[in-house]
């Protein structure tokens, strides 16, 4: 791990660059949080406009002198201040600025789902078992009759009182032994399914549709009745494209916004 004491020496090619971070004061705190200073600076200043990329994680040790470790971290902050987003193979990218009261939502791989799930916590409120009828059944794509293992609940941010969506989630019966495990859970529902199954999820498929927050969920999502949501619907499916899990996620529309970047495919 990089030393918090180790100064940090800019490689930069711009001169005035590099007398501008010592003026600010860039070489003060924990080596990551001098890194996440000088990019924020200059994120700010123009020289990474929104839509750009950061340098890669190599260009950064050397610029810095610092360890991979310390880059991944200063990534990772300006991350969490929503200032970037990261994708496996396609760099760092800087986005536009977000709403304060909204909530972010980048899902385009199924690494980006258990991030989200681990980012929020989910307060159930109800489990049970349930036969789908026809009406569920539809709901589901699943048959009329099948049993499922259901979990009702609000999900809140660490750092806010306000819930980001109310989730209901149904577990096809052959994973229900799932249930004694999930007041302990913090993580995603299916990752906890993969794990105690020995399954693996093949594809998530995504709907999201604009609808209204019912009366009886309106309280709690601290809404009035009626309020315009977003309803985001995944169904996830096994290899042998079985259904393993369904869960439908209701958001206040002011509190929500989607992100995913789309990208010209050669050939």
């Amino acid at each position: 791990m990089a030393s918090t004491t180790e100064k940090i020496r800019p490689g930069l090619k711009r001169p005035a660059l590099r007398r501008s971070l010592v003026a600010k004061g860039a070489s003060r705190g924990p080596l990551y949080l001098q890194v996440v200073n000088a990019l924020k600076d200059e994120i700010v200043r123009g020289i990474y406009p929104v839509g750009s990329q950061l340098p890669t994680e190599e260009e950064l040790c050397e610029r810095f002198s610092i360890s991979r470790y310390t880059v991944r971290e200063a990534i990772r902050r300006l991350r969490d201040d929503h200032l970037v987003s990261s994708r496996q193979g396609a760099g760092t990218t800087v986005v536009p600025p977000v709403d304060p009261d909204s909530y972010v939502h980048e899902v385009t791989s199924i690494n980006d789902l258990v991030a989200f799930a681990r980012g929020v916590r989910f307060e159930i409120e109800s489990t049970g078992t349930i036969t789908a009828n026809g009406q569920l059944a539809r709901r589901l794509g699943a048959t009329a009759g099948d049993r499922w293992l259901f979990v009702k609940g609000f999900r809140f941010t660490d750092d806010s009182d306000l819930p980001v969506c109310w989730t209901e989630v149904y577990i096809s019966y052959e994973f229900a032994g799932v249930g004694r495990l999930l007041k302990r859970n913090r993580g995603p529902i299916f990752q906890l399914i993969e794990d105690l199954y020995g399954q693996r999820i093949g594809e998530v498929h995504q709907d999201i549709a604009a609808t209204v927050v019912p009366a009886k969920l309106a309280a709690g999502l601290k809404v009035a009745p009626g309020t315009m949501a977003l309803e985001v619907q995944r169904t996830y499916r096994l290899h042998n494209g079985k259904i393993m899990q369904v869960a439908f996620n209701i958001h206040p529309a002011e509190r929500f916004r989607h992100s995913m970047t789309m990208r010209r495919v050669k050939g």
